[in-house]
């Protein structure tokens, strides 16, 4: 058994931790999936390129829930550490094991690794009273280890038998924390936080109603409940993509909204930054009906927030719909998330978008533009009070009608 001391600059690093550094504690499930994600995609990076020969099979995450035990486990088959990489990546706090991939592997399709291990994996012991990591890396003949540690700065690594590749990540939760001992707590966060993510994830069965072949009445069975749609639709080439497949897409964001949308912009942009997204735009007809934190905020498909006040235009938050960016950090902090320059360019970019996409519908469709100005007015109209440079783009396709309703422009 090897023990040893966590390398921080204070030993008050875990109440921090604990308390102050995420606004919310169910953050920490957030944090362990993506790491979990990511060690997945790094194996696929790593198989892509030749540089890992292995089987990758089933890559899905598994979260199980004992109610029982107290614990909670994040598994996952991804690429594993050895002993030397946990010393590195866990016992050196804030250390970024994504940022030295992606300078190793450099030119390989490392964009897309998500989260990194530090401070994002001790998120854990803002619910737990002690976590456990059972991994081993995927490379050949690699000693698997344990790392446990009860949230002082004192830890424990043994070598243990573990036949599979990957990581397994234990939370015994503490007594405060027990609301997320709740199967259907955890399927919640699961389904707010990761629903989009590009691995699969799975969290305990569901019951379904189905008829086996060869028989005439229906039965119930359980299968493995599966959170995510890994390609969610902004990730798609609009060049693919129809319009029933924007509507279905609306539909999964908002199952309970019985009004279809009136049209939508899809954001695919990689230089100056990167931006992917789709904005709805719904029917509103007066300001009762406005309704605001409609746009959900993620990076690299892991959700952000949808509380985007400050952080994109007051007269954008009528709009529906989700924006992905790499280039968004990873903060819950909306402070920190209005501070940050490329978010600036982001949403200043967005309002562009916006009133290119009103533009060209009045240029090219004014017949169908006239049609839907009722219903979008008050939104050109909330715009161009709210925002300057709307209003000069604005002013090129805003309608006026007399007073028999009759349009004067």
């Amino acid at each position: 058994m090897q023990t040893g001391k966590i390398n921080v600059q204070t030993e008050n690093i875990f109440p921090v931790i604990k308390k102050f550094l995420y606004s919310e504690h169910d953050i920490f499930l957030r944090e362990l999936v993506s790491n979990a994600v990511d060690a997945t995609q790094k194996l696929k990076v790593l198989s892509t390129t030749g540089k890992a020969d292995c089987e990758l099979g089933d890559l899905t995450i598994n979260i199980e829930v004992d109610k029982e035990k107290k614990e909670i486990r994040v598994i996952d088959r991804g690429i594993g550490m050895t002993k030397e990489e946990v010393e590195k990546y866990i016992a050196q706090i804030a250390f970024s094991s994504a940022e030295e991939f992606v300078q190793k592997y450099k030119g390989a399709d490392s964009t897309n690794i998500i989260g990194h291990f530090g401070l994002g994996f001790y998120s854990a012991f803002m619910v737990s009273d002690k976590v456990e990591i059972l991994t081993k890396s995927y490379l050949d003949n690699s000693q698997a280890v344990k790392w446990v540690c009860d949230g002082s700065p004192e830890y424990e690594m043994t070598d243990i038998d573990k036949k599979d590749r990957g990581s397994e990540i234990i939370l015994h939760i503490s007594d405060d924390a027990a609301e997320f001992l709740e199967e259907s707590r955890i399927v919640s966060l699961l389904n707010k936080y990761c629903r989009f993510l590009p691995v699969p994830i799975r969290c305990g069965n569901e019951k379904h109603w189905e008829k086996p072949e060869g028989e005439e009445k229906e039965k119930e069975v359980e299968k493995p409940r599966i959170i995510n749609n890994t390609n969610p639709l902004w990730k798609q080439s609009p060049a693919n993509l129809k319009d029933e497949d924007y509507l279905n897409f609306y539909r999964e964001l908002y199952p309970m909204s019985f009004e279809e949308p009136m049209f939508h912009i899809h954001l695919n942009v990689d230089y100056p930054f990167n931006l992917t997204g789709i904005l709805y735009f719904p029917k509103v007809r007066n300001q009762f009906e406005m309704q605001k934190n409609k746009v959900q905020l993620y990076c690299n498909q892991v959700f952000i927030t949808d509380q985007l006040e400050g952080v994109i235009p007051e007269f954008m938050m009528l709009l529906h719909g989700v924006i992905d960016s790499p280039d968004i950090p990873l903060n819950v902090s909306r402070s920190y998330l209005q501070s940050d320059a490329n978010v600036k360019k982001i949403s200043a970019h967005i309002t562009k978008k916006v009133a290119e996409k009103l533009e060209e519908m009045f240029k090219n469709n004014r017949e169908d533009f006239e049609k839907k100005w009722d219903d979008i007015k008050v939104f050109i109209q909330y715009g161009s009070i709210t925002d300057e440079k709307f209003y000069e783009k604005a002013s090129k396709f805003y309608l006026f009608k007399n007073i028999e309703g009759n349009i004067l422009r």
